[in-house]
């Protein structure tokens, strides 16, 4: 995997917040998508439940994220991540851990699960090599 692009240290323009994550963080030029809503089998996604957000850090067990919606508190959600310029999105289970409005926008801290049918070995490879090179 190649793991370019990372940015170490705080971004600016991002709004402010506190979470209660142990791990060392990485800011990542990164994106991240949640299914807010589950499609009906066999359907497309409609792109009313795709909700964007802006990755604020990473750490190999979360990621903190910049919302324009708040998020119901140990809420389920598929999520992909993008991370940099890597042509692959990680496709994630995550759990909503806490949602803290910042301005008109919330900060929003999920944590990663280890779940069948998703890509959280690669994942966790990932930021295991990003933070390496740190």
């Amino acid at each position: 995997m190649v793991d370019d692009n990372y940015e170490f240290g705080s971004s600016q323009g991002l709004p402010v917040g506190h979470d209660n994550r142990e791990d060392y963080r990485l800011t990542a030029r990164a994106r991240a998508w949640l299914w807010i809503e589950s499609p009906e089998p066999g359907l497309e996604v409609p792109d009313t439940a795709l909700l964007e957000c802006q990755v604020r850090d990473i750490s190999a067990r979360g990621l903190s994220l910049v919302s324009s919606e708040p998020l119901a508190l140990h809420s389920l959600l598929m999520a992909e991540i993008s991370l940099g310029h890597q042509p692959k999105r990680f496709r994630l289970m995550v759990e909503v851990m806490w949602c803290r409005e910042a301005g008109p926008d919330y900060i929003v801290g999920v944590h990663v699960l280890d779940s069948d049918e998703t890509d959280y070995l690669d994942w966790m490879e990932a930021v295991a090599s990003a933070l390496s090179d740190s």
